[in-house]
């Protein structure tokens, strides 16, 4: 059987692929948003929104009935789900979910005439997860970073400081401010290896490369570390599960999913792994030498590493890399959010804010910059309640439009020369990708040829290949089949623009280095 299925656990849905491994086609996907599809959830983007202090939860019970109702609809739609001989999925990094010791006994004892949400509910000793939106929880990660010695050895230790949105501290937090649920907990999973649990019918492991975002794993021997556990909560050792390489197998699929959907009892369950390392693996970059800008909500760039280095300044992450070896992963908190703005200050579309705006004005914008954060930044650590320009004329709509954008790629290389990569190109993904205008300033910022790969949801198009992988499939053959660019679609950097930026780098590091201390 050639047919595997890659599933994504995102921040605002559940999406499913089926990839033909031998014809190298994507056979059928399907995706359940969770605002539109599961409303009576009142999380219209996946997560409670009345959180205080920077408190970002998600509900759990959301995320099974997510399940059930995705591969319910896939067998409506004569999805014959007996063919597939693997699955595996992505889950969205840093969120956590907290269960009784009995979730072992629960899942071994589903039953095909209820749901999931039903026969699991019992098990939560917490009724809501922690997502990485979650910033509130500053006062554990200096606890943490103190415990230990300081940020620096937290960093050498777990590839990167103590960091909010990280699993680590959200659990800290957890046992300080409700310690009779905490010392109630049995296991604490991430939403990886929560749904890769369910898919087995028993606690399977957490991958090396969603395990390296919870500042508890020690990135040199892959394996949770004893300064970390006891900094961060009392008897937290015993209530993870292991470590385990990406490719890991965790045995047939459970009897649940071959009774109420028709799986085969002989497909294989693979470990899951998180949302950037399996994108890591669906945009074709799981070797080093490669970069990919992902421009969502946040901007990330990641890029595979042979070897762990982590960032002098504390701003990059170090990962597992799914398929061996390490992976970096850099985040830029103003991303599409700063893009928005200015577009919609200057009542433009996405057409008019590259062909008209953008055309306006030339590579340098003539010497006007911005620091384009309208919220604090992470990279670098900038607490602004706005952006800063590095002058009080009146901007054009086509200079607002080129500082933005070449502030935001400016500020990408700065803060990633840390990682000593010179990419021969570079591969972008996220719905700004399809800008031209855009792209081609990544090309001429960076100086390299830029791609857009073919790939419907990286994540989890990635997931899929994972179960592929996991079934011994060869990744080169996987990326030539499932990791394409698109024809046509690539962008060359102007060498005059190239040349420009080079000039223009230090002076805006300059006009940085001015308003703020890194």
């Amino acid at each position: 059987m050639s047919l595997v299925l890659g599933l994504d656990s995102s921040t605002q849905s559940l999406s499913a692929v089926i990839l033909d491994t031998e014809k190298g086609i994507v056979v059928a996907s399907h995706s359940i948003n969770f605002g539109d599809d599961l409303a009576h959830y009142n999380q219209p983007h996946g997560y409670a929104e009345a959180g205080v202090r920077g408190e970002i939860h998600s509900n759990p019970l959301m995320w099974l009935e997510a399940l059930d109702l995705l591969l319910s609809q896939l067998v409506r739609e004569n999805i014959d789900l007996s063919q597939i001989a693997a699955v595996s999925g992505s889950g969205q990094q840093h969120g956590s979910i907290y269960l009784k010791a009995n979730f072992n006994d629960a899942l071994r004892g589903l039953t095909a005439q209820s749901d999931l949400k039903t026969q699991l509910a019992n098990c939560l000793s917490r009724l809501s997860s922690p997502i990485w939106m979650d910033s509130s929880t500053s006062e554990e990660c200096a606890e943490i970073a103190h415990a230990v010695g300081g940020n620096k050895i937290v960093c050498s230790k777990s590839g990167s400081v103590a960091v909010e949105r990280f699993t680590g501290p959200q659990i800290r937090k957890f046992a300080k401010t409700d310690p009779d649920s905490y010392s109630e907990t049995g296991t604490i999973h991430l939403v990886s290896s929560f749904f890769a649990s369910i898919f087995a019918g028993k606690t399977v492991a957490i991958d090396h490369g969603d395990g390296a975002g919870m500042n508890l794993m020690n990135l040199s021997d892959l394996d949770w570390d004893q300064d970390l556990l006891r900094a961060t909560a009392e008897d937290l050792g015993e209530k993870l599960p292991p470590c385990a390489p990406s490719n890991s197998k965790s045995g047939p699929i459970s009897h649940y999913f071959v009774e109420k959907y028709g799986f085969s009892p002989t497909c294989e369950t693979i470990i899951w792994s998180g949302d950037n390392p399996c994108s890591l693996i669906g945009m074709g970059a799981a070797s080093p030498g490669k970069v990919v800008i992902s421009l969502g909500t946040s901007d990330t760039l990641f890029a595979a590493m042979p070897a762990p280095k982590t960032d002098p300044n504390g701003f990059g992450h170090v990962f597992g890399n799914p398929a061996g070896g390490y992976m970096s992963l850099i985040c830029f908190k103003n991303g599409s959010l700063a893009r928005e703005a200015i577009k919609e200050k200057y009542e433009l579309n996405w057409d008019s804010f590259e062909k008209d705006a953008l055309s306006q004005t030339p590579a340098g914008n003539n010497g006007s910059m911005m620091l384009p954060f309208y919220e604090p930044e992470i990279t670098p650590a900038i607490d602004t309640e706005g952006p800063i320009f590095s002058s009080d004329h009146h901007y054009s709509s086509g200079e607002a439009v080129r500082a933005v954008l070449e502030s935001q790629f400016l500020n990408m290389r700065t803060h990633s020369d840390w990682l000593g990569v010179s990419p021969s190109r570079i591969f972008i993904t996220g719905g700004a990708s399809e800008n031209d205008g855009i792209a081609q300033v990544i090309a001429n910022v960076f100086g390299v040829p830029v791609d857009r790969l073919d790939v419907p949801g990286s994540a989890t198009i990635g997931a899929g290949m994972r179960a592929a992988l996991g079934l011994g499939g060869d990744l080169a053959d996987l990326e030539s089949k499932f990791s394409r660019p698109k024809e046509g679609r690539t962008l060359e950097p102007d060498p005059t623009s190239c040349d420009t930026y080079n000039e223009v780098l230090p002076k805006f590091k300059a006009f940085l280095a001015e308003q703020f201390t890194s």
